[in-house]
């Protein structure tokens, strides 16, 4: 499909930027779209901890049942996650958005109203996987939003921003939020549910009240009555841009493990550690702690240092180290008999959550892809999110029993470097480095040939 001659990010940016706001890597014009999908995945990830034992406990689901349920809104989660930014170029990233709140809210109060009140495990597995749809059109279509609109100088640090904003809510914030709605005010999970429809309902109404933005409310591109050639766009960078595939894979990479680890890793620290599920939540909130504030710091080491270079070394081989040792750490440490061993655990969580942030301008990559189609550009990276939901928890599932924990750490390990090597290869796609020429001393006619390296 011909490129459009629609501006974007990558050939559209300001000349300096114009306040605070703008030097700071956010866009002002979307502002208040960063507070709405902070309140919106708040409310998204108040079910985080809480949906297993709520469903096996007053439900009758086994836990088997319960991770093939999670599988399913993983399955959902990745189709809308790619559609949602191929749908972001035909239609606007705001309607794609509305869509997303729209599907959120609607099987949410089917699952709460319907399905939990029958108690019937057809409908819960119906309502909660269409609601999968939910979240990736909101999430990912302000993403392209952000991609068609920040500036290029700064576009990973206006992701990052993006990532702050995700990340605060899921699963940090959203955890918190699930106990203290548990524990202080004394609501069931039932309830608490409810709280986390009433966020996700604030969040939106945010967003789509606070944001006045002009581009994202309609089409990216030009020929948007080509519905299909538009959504297949992004499944056509993939089967021919061999940069668009790694950008998948790499990006599959980064979440694969934190959502594998999420399905052993209580077990490894009861059975193997000698510790409690609790201690294991004290090193996931370590994790995602640090993980939000160092989102933004390598959006902007990004914008500096080389997005491909702060991916390959500061993402995935540091994240190969930190994951391993994980493992290796108390390992070792209740082998000798330290005390320090759960302190020097949760020391090595904090630089696992340091390297997990290393992959953000990994997004800036894929958006260099194909600049006057930032939604089908997004749309490979945004599959490797989708695809990491549902691929994280298969693989334990497949390979737990003949590897065991520590054959699984090693694997995560191990799949760390073979994306260090693909983020190597993903050189030559950002403005001013290895080649290609800086914005400053190009004309935007001149840009669109980025696109094609």
């Amino acid at each position: 499909m011909p490129a459009a001659p629609t501006a974007t990010s990558l050939t559209s940016a300001p000349s300096a930027p114009s306040g605070i706001l703008e030097r700071l890597g956010l866009p002002r014009p979307l502002i208040w779209g960063f507070v709405g999908l902070a309140l919106f995945m708040i409310g998204d990830g108040v079910e985080t901890n809480i949906l297993t034992p709520y469903l096996t406990g007053e439900h009758g689901f086994s836990i088997p049942e319960a991770g093939t349920l999670i599988t399913v809104y993983g399955v959902a989660v990745a189709i809308a996650a790619f559609f949602s930014a191929a749908l972001s170029d035909l239609w606007g990233p705001r309607r794609v958005m509305v869509i997303g709140a729209a599907v959120w809210v609607a099987f949410e109060i089917l699952f709460l109203v319907v399905a939990l009140t029958a108690s019937n495990p057809a409908l819960i597995f119906i309502c909660y996987g269409l609601r999968g749809f939910g979240y990736p059109f909101f999430a990912y279509g302000f993403l392209v939003w952000i991609s068609a609109t920040a500036g290029a100088r700064r576009l990973a640090m206006s992701i990052g921003w993006f990532y702050v904003a995700f990340s605060a809510g899921l699963p940090t914030l959203g955890a918190a939020t699930a106990s203290a709605s548990l524990d202080l005010l004394g609501l069931s999970y039932y309830e608490t549910l409810w709280v986390s429809l009433g966020l996700v309902v604030l969040g939106s109404a945010v967003a789509f009240l606070g944001v006045k933005e002009k581009r994202g409310r309609g089409p990216l591109v030009e020929d948007a009555d080509r519905v299909w050639d538009t959504v297949g766009f992004g499944l056509r960078l993939i089967a021919t841009r061999p940069k668009a595939l790694m950008v998948m894979l790499t990006r599959m990479i980064n979440s694969v493990p934190t959502y594998g680890m999420a399905v052993f890793f209580p077990a490894l620290f009861t059975d193997h550690f000698g510790w409690s599920v609790g201690q294991f939540l004290v090193l996931t909130a370590v994790i995602y702690a640090v993980n939000i504030p160092c989102n933004l710091f390598f959006g902007w080491l990004g914008d500096r240092l080389g997005w491909s270079r702060t991916v390959t070394w500061f993402g995935a081989v540091l994240c190969a180290v930190s994951m391993l040792g994980l493992y290796v750490v108390p390992d070792v440490a209740l082998a000798q008999g330290w005390e320090s061993a759960y302190a020097l655990t949760l020391v090595v969580g904090a630089v696992f959550g340091i390297a997990l942030a290393g992959f953000v301008p990994l997004s800036a990559i894929a958006a260099s892809l194909a600049p006057h189609h930032p939604g089908a550009a997004m749309s490979s990276y945004n599959l490797g999110i989708g695809a990491a939901v549902a691929v994280g928890p298969l693989l334990v599932a497949l390979l737990y029993a003949p590897l065991g924990a520590a054959g699984m750490v090693w694997l995560f390990a191990g799949l760390y470097l073979v994306a260090a090597v693909m983020s190597f290869f993903l050189r030559g796609t950002q403005p001013g480095f290895d080649g290609v020429p800086a914005l400053g001393g190009t004309s935007p006619s001149s840009e669109p040939a980025l696109a094609a390296r």
